[in-house]
């Protein structure tokens, strides 16, 4: 989740602005860039709790240590809820603490890389000393939802009430579970629409690849990714597959129509959130808001609203691809390495379309529902998930190897797919890995896990 910007206090005055919203981040493939997020769970290492916000070895402890470092805060109510660094990243909260990198907008995948390593290193040197670790997986392991410290956040609280009116794991998704997730441009609306179609279809395969989240309250859960298993019963009005995007007629407009029937969370206003969860942002531009009586919207609060809607890829003036499972530090610039390898370069764009292009809608919600429990051995249209992946894999790298990005050793941006290329190769996923060692060196307890599995 991006730190707090600047909002644009442009009234909307129809449905056709919020059109042009989206179809401004068109742009040249010269001009294409890649922003990588991750999220990690905070742990005192003494007795591998997850941190609250206040006191000397908390959120807030660790949030001030960076700036330190050069960041800047960003504060809500006097609170430090974010930090920025000048130059396009940002350090957010997820609600139980979860601590995110959003980073700024690279021209390669070397440069992330560089940009990971060099934030790990700093929050290492804001954490040791204070007894405090980072985890990378996808869901937190050990603890129940009702141990996790909230983070005092102003649309978390509208959040918190509204998600068990809607879902039955949406407080997990909040509070227990880590993403890494990567940005990526377009073109055109055509060039938007192939590519929102292609990553959707297969988001599920990297779901499979990135499978890092077995565990529920310290105990396997018969789940391979606990974090995408949340995702399917946490508010069906903003989450899932979009089967309208395969459908004639996509584009910018037909997101947006689908954006002003999910339903609001909040409206920001003086450095408040105002409680407007359930209610339509169609009202809203009729002036007929029931939390704000006759105002009508700006822009700020239309962006605002479009980072309420959580679907498996999401549009704003480019594609966040949103279905993998956090992980160790070489995971985390895999994620990056698939979808740019993918979505770069045309040659592999058409490959990966030609893989998915004959499923259907049925088969592509299935698919959802198994990868979070079947992994790799998943299957859609006689095809084991494994195989598929391998294919994807071989795309992403032959595209990475089109573009030509080499660092300073003469290696270009495919070097970031070898871990992929081993699981897929060997068809064994880090959860199945975590399992194996609970059962055999672990003990029965996944406590080992947060040393074996820290940054």
């Amino acid at each position: 989740m991006s730190a707090p910007a600047v909002p644009s206090a442009e009234p909307v005055t129809g449905t056709r602005q919020l059109v042009e919203a989206l179809e401004a981040g068109c742009k040249p493939a010269e001009d294409w860039r890649i922003g990588t997020e991750h999220e990690k769970f905070a742990f005192t290492t003494d007795d591998l709790r997850p941190l609250p916000y206040d006191g000397p070895r908390g959120i807030r402890a660790l949030l001030e240590g960076l700036c330190r470092l050069g960041w800047q805060p960003v504060e809500e109510n006097g609170q430090v809820i974010a930090l920025i660094d000048g130059a396009g990243a940002s350090v957010t909260l997820e609600p139980g603490g979860q601590f995110e990198l959003s980073g700024g907008l690279m021209a390669d995948l070397h440069q992330t890389a560089a940009e990971v390593t060099t934030h790990l290193d700093q929050v290492k040197t804001v954490a040791e000393p204070l007894g405090i670790a980072f985890l990378g997986t996808g869901f937190q392991p050990k603890w129940h939802r009702d141990e996790i410290p909230w983070m005092p956040k102003g649309r978390y609280d509208i959040m918190r009430r509204h998600m068990p009116t809607v879902g039955g794991k949406g407080l997990d998704m909040m509070l227990r579970t880590c993403t890494v997730q990567v940005n990526l441009d377009f073109a055109s609306e055509a060039d938007m629409v192939r590519k929102l179609r292609v990553s959707l279809a297969l988001q599920p395969v990297a779901t499979a690849l990135f499978a890092s989240s077995p565990f529920i309250d310290g105990q396997p859960s018969g789940l391979l990714s606990a974090r995408a298993d949340v995702w399917t019963d946490t508010d069906p009005a903003r989450t899932g597959g979009l089967p309208f995007a395969f459908e004639e007629g996509m584009g910018f407009e037909r997101y947006v129509e689908w954006m002003l029937d999910v339903p609001m969370y909040f409206v920001y206003r003086d450095g408040r959130y105002i409680d407007a969860a359930g209610q339509s942002f169609r009202d809203f531009m009729a002036g007929r808001l029931p939390a704000l009586p006759g105002e009508r919207p700006t822009l700020g609060d239309w962006s605002d609203h479009l980072t309420t809607a959580f679907p498996d890829v999401r549009l704003k003036k480019f594609l966040e691809m949103r279905g993998a499972d956090g992980g160790p530090w070489r995971r985390l610039v895999a994620l990056p390495a698939l979808w740019t390898g993918l979505l770069y370069d045309a040659v592999a764009l058409d490959g990966a379309w030609e893989l998915a292009k004959d499923w259907s809608a049925e088969q592509r919600e299935a698919l959802r529902q198994d990868v979070a429990r079947l992994g790799l051995d998943a299957t859609i249209a006689g095809r084991t998930v494994r195989d598929v992946a391998i294919d994807m894999i071989e795309l992403a790298a032959e595209g990475l190897r089109r573009r030509g990005r080499y660092n300073e050793s003469g290696r270009d941006e495919s070097i970031f797919l070898s871990p992929l290329d081993s699981i897929a190769r060997n068809g064994v996923t880090a959860a199945e890995e975590m399992l194996e060692a609970f059962a055999d060196r672990w003990g029965g307890k996944v406590d080992p896990l947060f040393s074996e599995y820290a940054y």
